[in-house]
Order: C-alpha cells, then sequence, then structure tokens
C-alpha cells in the first residue's frame, strides 16, 4: 500500500487534500504490518492514522476506547463519511446488538470500537478470532502508563491481548506522554521493535494565558463575551463550585449547563449531548469531563482554578481548537488552589503522592512563571520552541503587562527577605512589606525593619504573586517543608543590579486592548462572517434534526472554508475543506441554497432556490430553557409561543436527548395510568388509549409519555 492510494482514500472521504509527514509514516507503518507508538497532540488528526488504514487494509481493525460516548461520536463521525464503523458496548440494545452481529459477520465494518474491560473476556477473544482482525489499535494509550496523568488499571489487562494475537500488529495513540510514559506504554503492551513517532506537543493555534484570580465572574465572562455564540469549556476544581459557576451564568444570561460526577448518569449524559449538538454553548466541569468529549470546535476552554499537574493542564486545554482554528486557553488561580490540590491527593500512598506534589509544583510554577507560556509546556515535554516569540500567548503577543520598575520592585522583595535573615516564609514576607502591625510582627520587632512597608502601596495578594514570579525566575528560592523564603546566587545578582526581573502587572489594572494571534488572523482571512453564522446555523438545525454531533455534519473550519470559496455547484462544493463525496451527497443540495442566497443570484440566471432546513430559533431556545428546567407554560410566556406549540418542542426534545424519565412533566399517578394504558393497548392508535382513559387524561402528558417510552425521533 502506498501513500497515494492512502491519500486518496482520505481526498474521497475526509475531502483533506493531503497528509501530515507523521500521519503518513504512521499509516505507512500500519500497512507495513509493524507495531507503534504514535504521540500526536490534540487536533493533530491522531484518528486518522489508523482509520485510513483500516479501510485500505483487509479485514476489520479493533479500536480499544475507553468511553462509550467517544465511541459514538468516533462511529458517528466515520459513518457520516460513508466508513463502515460500529461499536459494542453496554449502551447496545439487544436489536443493535445483533444488527452489529449481523454486519460484522457480512463484513461491512472496518473498524470496531470496544472497550479494554470487553475486549479482554475470553469468550469476547474468542469471538474475535472468528473474524478477520487486520490490526489492533490503542486510543488513548497513556491511560495503561502508572506515570501517566489518567491512568485506569483496565488498560493494564491488553497485555494478554498480545498472547491471544500473537501475529496481529498492535499500535497505541495518545496526544499527551513523557519519554518516561512513551517507555510504560511500550513495555505494557508488549510492542515488538515499535516505530515510536512523536510530532511537536505545540499546539501554535491556542492563545494560552495566565491571570491571578481576582474577580472570578468578571474574568470567565472576559472570555465568555467575547465568544458569544461559540462553544467553550470551564473548569472547576470542586463540583460545588461548578454549580455556583453556573447559577451565577445563567443569572448573566449565559446558558451554562453542569457536568461532575455527583450528578446522576443520564443527566450528565444529556448534558454532554446537548453540548456537542450545540444545543448547550457551554459546560462547567470539574475533570470529569475529559477524554470524552470529541467536539473539535470549542473555541476557548477556561480553568478557574489550577489543574493538578502539566500534563493534565495540556490535555484539558487542548479540549479548544481541536479542528487547527485559534482558540483560547484562560488559566486563573490562587495560592489557595495549591492547598486545595494537597488536600485533596492526601489519601494516595506515600510513593503516589510524592509524585503527586513534584507535579503540583511544577504546576505552580507553570502559573507564576513569565516566560513564554508554549516555552514552558514544550519544556516540560522535553521540546524547545524554533523561535522567540510564540505568538500565540499574553507574554509574547504583550497582553500581559509588565511593571516598569521590576527591578526596583524585585530589589525591595529580595531586600526583605534578607533582612528577615531567611526564617520567613512568603506570607510572612508579604505582612512587612505591606507594613502589617500584627501582633506577630510587632512582637518579633519587624516593624522596625528597613524593609518594612516598602510595597505598602501595592495589595497583599499582587505581592504574593510578584514573590512567586521571582522564585520562577530564580532570584529567590524555597527551603523546607514551610517553604521559607531564600536569596539565590542569582538573586543577590539583582541586588547589585545586574540582573533584570521581570514583573506582571496584575489583570485588573491592565490597559491596552487584547492582540489577537497569528492563527486567528489567519483562519479568518477572506472568510464572510455573517455567511458563516448563517451556515453554522443551519449545521445546528441539521444536526437536532438527525440527532447527531454537529461537528459530524461539518466542522467549523469546513464552514469557513465555504463562506470564503462561495461554492455555486456540487464541483466546487467537493473542493471545501472536509468535504468528501459522501457528505458532498449529502449536504450540497442543503447548503448551496442558503450560499447563493446569500450572494444574492441563482445559476443559470435563475432565482436562488428557497433554502432548506431553515433553523427555528424559538426551538433552539425552548431545548436551552428545557435543560434549565423551564417547564412548559414558563417558556411559551418567555417565546410568545402557544402552549400547544411548546409541548411540541418538548416531545421533540425528549425524543433528540433520548430521554426516558417523563417525571420533570408528569404527574407520577398520570405517568402509571397512561403506562398502563400502552401496555394494554400496545401499538394502538392515540385517541384509543385516550377513549380508554375515559377522557381524564388530556393529550399531552400522553404524548410526552410516549415518547419517553419509545424515545425514537
Amino acid at each position: 500500500m502506498n501513500l497515494d492510494a492512502l491519500s486518496a482514500i482520505v481526498k474521497r472521504h475526509w475531502g483533506y487534500e493531503s497528509l501530515r509527514p507523521l500521519q503518513a509514516k504512521a499509516m505507512l507503518r500500519i500497512t507495513g504490518h509493524g507495531d507503534s507508538l504514535v504521540v500526536l497532540p490534540t487536533g493533530g488528526g491522531k484518528s486518522l492514522c489508523y482509520q485510513v488504514p483500516a479501510i485500505a487494509m483487509e479485514g476489520m481493525a479493533v479500536v480499544v476506547s475507553p468511553l462509550i460516548s467517544l465511541m459514538k461520536d468516533q462511529v458517528d463521525g466515520l459513518r457520516a463519511v460513508g466508513v463502515g464503523a460500529a461499536f459494542i458496548n453496554s449502551s447496545l440494545l439487544p436489536h443493535e446488538r445483533r444488527e452489529t452481529h449481523e454486519a460484522l459477520q457480512r463484513g461491512e465494518v472496518k473498524l470496531l470500537y470496544v472497550a479494554p474491560e470487553r475486549l479482554v473476556k475470553p469468550e469476547f477473544i474468542a469471538y474475535l478470532k472468528k473474524l478477520n482482525i487486520s490490526f489492533i489499535a490503542i486510543d488513548e494509550a497513556h491511560c495503561i502508563s502508572q506515570w501517566g496523568h489518567d491512568f485506569r488499571p483496565e488498560y493494564r489487562t491488553l497485555a494478554t491481548l498480545r498472547e491471544a494475537f500473537p501475529d496481529t500488529a498492535f499500535h497505541g495513540y495518545t496526544a499527551t506522554a513523557t519519554p518516561q510514559v512513551r517507555e510504560d506504554i511500550c513495555a505494557a503492551l508488549s510492542l515488538k521493535e515499535p516505530e515510536v513517532l512523536v510530532a511537536s506537543a505545540d499546539r501554535p493555534n491556542l492563545v494560552y494565558a495566565v491571570e491571578r484570580r481576582s474577580n472570578e465572574l468578571a474574568q470567565v465572562l472576559d472570555v465568555v463575551e467575547r465568544h458569544a455564540g461559540e462553544s467553550g469549556v470551564i473548569y472547576c476544581i470542586t463540583r460545588k463550585k461548578v454549580e455556583e459557576l453556573c447559577e451565577k451564568l445563567r443569572a448573566k444570561g449565559h446558558p451554562a449547563l453542569p457536568y461532575h460526577a455527583g450528578m446522576d448518569a443520564g443527566a450528565r449524559e444529556r448534558n454532554q449531548e446537548s453540548f456537542s449538538k450545540e444545543g448547550a454553548e457551554i459546560i462547567v466541569a470539574t475533570v470529569a469531563f475529559g477524554m470524552g468529549i470529541d467536539k473539535p470546535d470549542v473555541r476557548y476552554v477556561v480553568h478557574t482554578g489550577m489543574p493538578k499537574s502539566i500534563e493534565h493542564y495540556q490535555q484539558e486545554s487542548g479540549r479548544a481548537g481541536r479542528d487547527g482554528l485559534e482558540a483560547e486557553c484562560r488559566l486563573l488561580y490562587s495560592g489557595s488552589d495549591f492547598g486545595l490540590w494537597k488536600t485533596i491527593l492526601q489519601d494516595q500512598d506515600a510513593a503516589t503522592l510524592k509524585i503527586s506534589l513534584e507535579k503540583l509544583n511544577e504546576m505552580y510554577n507553570y502559573c507564576t512563571d513569565v516566560t513564554c507560556r508554549h516555552q514552558v509546556l514544550l519544556d516540560y515535554f522535553g521540546e524547545k520552541l524554533e523561535k522567540d516569540n510564540c505568538g500565540a500567548c499574553d507574554l509574547c503577543l504583550g497582553n500581559a503587562e509588565l511593571v516598569e520598575d521590576a527591578r526596583v520592585i524585585a530589589q525591595k522583595i529580595a531586600s526583605c527577605v534578607a533582612r528577615l535573615d531567611e526564617v520567613a516564609g512568603p506570607s510572612y514576607t508579604t505582612l512587612i512589606l505591606t507594613g502589617s502591625r500584627e501582633a506577630r510582627v510587632i512582637d518579633k520587632g519587624h516593624d522596625k525593619l528597613s524593609t518594612w512597608g516598602l510595597l505598602r502601596e501595592h495589595p497583599a495578594p499582587v505581592i504574593r504573586t510578584w514573590i512567586e514570579q521571582l522564585v520562577s525566575q530564580g532570584y529567590l528560592c524555597k527551603k523546607g517543608e514551610y517553604n521559607i523564603l531564600g536569596v539565590t546566587a542569582r538573586g543577590r545578582d539583582m541586588l547589585r543590579g545586574d540582573e533584570m526581573p521581570r514583573l506582571l502587572k496584575p489583570a485588573e489594572t491592565r490597559k491596552s486592548a487584547r492582540k489577537q494571534s497569528v492563527a486567528a488572523s489567519k483562519s479568518w482571512e477572506g472568510v464572510d462572517k455573517a455567511l458563516f453564522n448563517k451556515l453554522r446555523d443551519l449545521r445546528r438545525e441539521i444536526a437536532m434534526e438527525r440527532n447527531v454531533p454537529a461537528f459530524t455534519v461539518f466542522g467549523d473550519a469546513s464552514l469557513r472554508d465555504m463562506a470564503k470559496q462561495k461554492p455555486r455547484d456540487e464541483v466546487a462544493f467537493l473542493q471545501v475543506h472536509g468535504v468528501g463525496e459522501k457528505k458532498c451527497a449529502d449536504y450540497a443540495s442543503t447548503f448551496l441554497p442558503v450560499i447563493l442566497a446569500h450572494e444574492g443570484g441563482g445559476t443559470d440566471g435563475q432565482p436562488n432556490p428557497a433554502p432548506r432546513n431553515k433553523p427555528d430559533k424559538a426551538r433552539e431556545r425552548a431545548f436551552e430553557l428545557f435543560e434549565l428546567g423551564w417547564d412548559v407554560a414558563e417558556i411559551s410566556e418567555e417565546l410568545g409561543r402557544s402552549i400547544k406549540k411548546v409541548q411540541e418542542y418538548l416531545e421533540a426534545y425528549i425524543r433528540t436527548n433520548k430521554i426516558e424519565d417523563p417525571s420533570p412533566w408528569v404527574d407520577e399517578a398520570i405517568c402509571e395510568q397512561v403506562q398502563e394504558a400502552l401496555e394494554r393497548f400496545g401499538n394502538a392508535p392515540t385517541d384509543q388509549v385516550i377513549a380508554h382513559l375515559n377522557g381524564k387524561i388530556d393529550p399531552a402528558p400522553l404524548k410526552i409519555v410516549t415518547a419517553c417510552l419509545m424515545h425514537t425521533a
């Protein structure tokens, strides 16, 4: 199998003109029947590395995937481009399981997604041996490593697969892996002379920014409101914070849905589906909202607290901009985050806790550093940035303003540390610099020090932040269990005037407008934004009607290219980025009329055809309000629609989200009566069931209960 043949498959199904160099190497390794480990950053086209060879080769590839939602998104995406794919997991109904089995027997499935715990069962291995397996791919392979950030014990059992399939090639795929983790993956999977392919961990389309948390809601709103109408994820450390922030955002007119492990599983799934289908723009979540998200057009990720490791931050912030377009990653932190995580991690055994605390320290150093954000992240993964200015972080863009007299302030701080004979930590040192008259300061006579009150004009949290920045730059150091401050050799050079430290102004005092990244400027070049918004509305409506994630219709990159190229026929439509043969056949007749209507002219002098699938804004808003728990009467008043119309929206909402529980809208006693009648009359027409109930039950709750019981689109 040569590269031209693989490229032709990519063009036919995905509509991409070319492969990235590492993708090509990864694909050729599979078609050459050798083992491999591929490390590609999120958004780097990792899935294509095994999906394309699976189509090209005889037989069927087995893909190990950790989450049901991830499997479904992958399979939906493959089917949308005309590739035979399936998954086997507990979510399948009996008839769906039977249909999948029959498709496997007929050889119609090129990629089969399975969870690791199912895959290693002896009876399932026996079942697979009867099929023609081309290769086995392990997605999210870092889960197998105890040194990784998301270790899952069930992944360790995959080692038994090598014994069951000794002549089958194995391939691991991950977005984040240090050299140590890569070695662990290869050993745990018993990979045979694997080719290890590692792409740069850099994501130049992501704009990283770090701020000390001061006014959390205002700082979050600053990001949300600049990305109005776009998808975003907001991470919180605790479940309580998730619920609180959701309420605050809703009060400000930003419908946000929560996601955390304390929620009912059905509610979590519904919220995630709503986010994927663009029914909701904002998800506020704990780290429970992790690798299950496969949405490529997340335009921002905000962390309201410090993550517990750089690996976690890389993974979580990497949920943004998977489509390669610009995205914003904002991290808000406080010194209290360190203490909170330290408390949460205490239940670990001593050896694991030691590693966790080391990683926590590295994460805190990232927050307080004043070095290019991309460079710090690359340093952690053993890389170097190839340029002096990344053009995609708050520091390199100049969005994080520097203090003009940084050396004077730094000298005052270092002098205070020295005057305290290097026996105080950051908090006490801050007390002296602000001129505190606390009893302990007076009792020790430290109010007589020459450095007492030297920085009284600055707030204590700002001084504390500057101390941490000086530590991260090596001018100060922390010693011992209590983080006692000391002045380093470099710090003494700075006191003599031989070094120039960098200190950041607090976020709330910065006055300059935010500068746009290079990626953002390029990605919008030539794009008709008004047309893009129309196409995005159309995509949302199609996704809702088909009950699929919006990105399986088209990604933002495809819509922007449409709004740039403005194709007028199917031939031109096929040239749009991300439009393959099946998507052209499925959607050209729907999208082309909207493009032509926007341009104000048809083809061959004929009037424009009427756009199909015109978005129903009221329905979309009703769906959002149902998510927030509003009832039919409230929504009717809010939207100015009749009760009957809103009830129709509710039925559609129930079917779209496959909701099985009618209790939020129908009284329990009525539910029981309707269920009994439905069981008695089976598939009889609705009016027969109503007649049986002697007219005591209004048709509306009957339809709601029926929709929940059937939940078919």
